[in-house]
């Protein structure tokens, strides 16, 4: 049996009465779009309700289901702890995700548990929802920092588990929007606060959920998102499935946007198997873009991909230009998966004959010895984007001012300790954050005296 329904929904504590204290009435529209979703729910009587939340325990490379047979959980925080919650969890059904899981090798369990008082981006559903519907047990999924396709992922594997057990259940993805959209909101103003509610309650209102691997990181970043990725769990649970979406009401009065979204299923539909699609195109462009690109990187990807595959480090090929046999500089490689960073090794200065040989090994040394990240798989080499710097000579500077985090990286040293931060990265804006990073990075505390040193690179794509 499919998932029943599904819902888009925000958490603010705010929309609880006895948290707003009348404060709540500034949201009125979202509070009666949440009534009718919850009368929705009642209406079907599920066994069970999936709850995915932002605010659940989070890990990088790990999605966590809540253990246990029981949950509780208030609004203390809030300062309404009178408004308490005692649920069970189905056990049955987050014992078939996890076997899913763990046939197919997918990063996610019940493991790590630090707090298992329920958070509020759960509490805040399940308060609208126990006005209307006393029955039915839960589960509640976390989200990640792996990529948006493995949250896709995460979905199907719940869907294949709500039908492998037939449980009579509905999906709830709790997630407010962004977080930037008045300058007097408690976050402030960004321009892609607006622009990201604007798209994702048209992605959201009209079920175009291949649409949803097209935000990207650093603007989802900048808008100050708090629900995306549990919305892309959400449309896993109902890959390949036809739905009458509705988008009930969008708000963004607190600064906050909340937006609050139907989605009924209306059977099968082989065109909408959004992952597929999303992964063949993906392959097919870095396919391309790897054709296309320069002697530079074709020799850093064929390094890695003779290392990963076969464990042998290649020679230096023939037929590369002059210039990279007869230069010598330190180069870095930097890999990226989906828009985020995979790995990144490289050298300040030069430490072989020649910059082909730089890249050879240092190619080697991003994709397997990054000890931020897990050695790179086989079976990630076509998902893989690949760029290599190749640095100009280091140049002490007296001071920052002579800085540009387009045009120059930065090195900075305080005695052993020293940093290296390449220029033009994004979400790097400003001389101030790429000092402060690049000085974090090199584990300098904040106020020691710093000698700065700046470099120009030529970008290889």
């Amino acid at each position: 049996m499919p998932i029943l329904a599904s819902f888009a929904v925000p958490h603010p504590p705010l929309i609880v009465p006895a948290v707003g204290r009348g404060g709540e009435a500034a949201i009125i529209k979202t509070t009666r779009a949440y009534e009718r979703a919850a009368d929705i729910i009642a209406e079907l009587k599920p066994d069970t309700i999936i709850i995915s939340s932002p605010h659940s325990l989070m890990y990088a490379d790990y999605f966590h289901i809540s253990p246990r047979e029981n949950a509780h959980g208030s609004f203390a925080n809030f300062g309404a702890p009178q408004e308490r919650f005692d649920e069970k969890y189905d056990t049955r059904l987050v014992k078939a995700i996890c076997e899913i899981a763990d046939k197919t090798g997918f990063s996610a369990g019940t493991l790590g548990e630090k707090d298992p008082t329920l958070d509020h981006g759960t509490l805040v559903p399940l308060y609208f929802i126990r006005q209307k519907y006393n029955g039915g047990k839960i589960v509640r999924v976390g989200l990640s920092g792996l990529p948006l396709d493995d949250h896709y992922r995460l979905g199907m594997i719940i869907k294949e588990a709500v039908e492998e057990t037939g449980t009579r259940a509905v999906f709830v993805a709790s997630g407010d929007l962004s977080h930037k959209m008045r300058a007097e909101g408690p976050y402030g103003f960004a321009p892609e606060g607006s622009e990201y509610d604007e798209r994702i309650m048209h992605t959201l209102g009209t079920a175009q959920f291949d649409e949803l691997f097209g935000y990207d990181e650093t603007f989802c970043e900048k808008a100050a998102e708090c629900g995306h990725r549990s919305f892309v769990i959400m449309a896993g649970a109902l890959d390949g499935i036809s739905v009458k979406a509705e988008a009930l009401s969008h708000e963004g009065i607190t600064g906050v946007g909340y937006g609050v979204c139907t989605f009924i299923p209306d059977g099968e539909d082989s065109e909408r198997h959004f992952l597929d699609k999303y992964m063949s195109g993906l392959q097919q462009k870095l396919s391309d873009r790897s054709e296309n690109s320069d002697d530079y990187v074709k020799l850093a990807r064929r390094s890695l991909e003779s290392y990963i595959l076969y464990g042998k480090r290649i020679d230096v090929p023939d037929g590369l230009p002059e210039e990279m046999l007869k230069t010598q500089a330190g180069a870095f490689v930097s890999i990226h998966k989906q828009g985020q960073l995979r790995g990144c090794i490289g050298t300040i200065l030069p430490t072989r004959d020649n910059v082909a040989e730089e890249i050879i090994e240092n190619a080697i040394s991003a994709s397997t010895r990054d000890p931020r990240f897990d050695p790179i798989t086989a079976d990630e080499l076509p998902l893989l984007e690949i760029n290599v710097d190749v640095l100009g000579e280091p140049e002490d500077i007296p001071s920052a001012d002579m800085l540009d985090v387009k045009r120059y990286g930065v090195i900075v040293t305080n005695g052993y300790r020293r940093g290296l931060l390449l220029p033009d990265l994004d979400g790097v804006d400003t001389v101030e954050d790429q000092i402060d990073i690049v000085r974090r990075k090199a584990g300098i505390p904040a106020g020691e005296p710093l000698k700065l040193q700046r470099f120009e690179v030529i970008r290889h794509f």
